[in-house]
């Protein structure tokens, strides 16, 4: 009888220690997976760290090109407003130009004129797609030498006279 219990004891304890190695057994696989895992996430961290500094990077640039594209079209609506007050003009007895009635009048000099303005845009049209300037658009510093319909495009060395 006390045969049997101890080998029910040493069974038992056996038992018990091998319970106990495959249990520490299993922390240890644990214990290499949580370090596989805490490095992927350290280089994810790092990853999102490099992705946050490149996003404020992107958003300085185009921060610096929606304030240059503002600049841009400050210029331009001024432009528009020259062109404007040219087509609109108002004669000393208080009548506005009328294009059409002028053309009518002196056929000749606004064919010429309105010959030279259509070059000129289209010039302005083929600078803003891209084209190279000339050596004498980048030159250009005088009123006679400029593209009247496009000067801060076509001539960026022209500065307009103080009105």
């Amino acid at each position: 009888m006390f045969s049997s219990i101890k080998i029910a004891l040493v069974l038992l304890m056996l038992a018990g220690a091998g319970g106990g190695f495959v249990y520490v057994k299993t922390l240890k696989s644990d214990l290499e997976t949580a370090k596989a895992n805490q490095a992927k996430l350290e280089a994810s961290v790092e990853t999102q760290k490099a992705v946050i500094v490149q996003m404020q990077a992107d958003f300085q640039a185009i921060s610096k090109a929606k304030d240059e594209l503002n600049q841009r079209a400050i210029v331009l609506q001024a432009e528009l407003k020259n062109l404007d007050d040219k087509f609109n003009k108002t004669n000393a007895s208080g009548k506005k130009r009328d294009i059409g009635d002028l053309a009518i009048q002196r056929t000749k000099p606004i064919e010429k004129i309105i010959n030279r303005a259509t070059a000129n845009a289209q010039r302005c049209v083929e600078i803003a797609m891209g084209a190279p300037l000339t050596e004498a658009e980048k030159n250009a510093t005088k009123n006679s030498e400029i593209n009247p319909e496009c000067p801060s495009l076509a001539n960026p060395k022209y500065q307009p006279y103080a009105q």
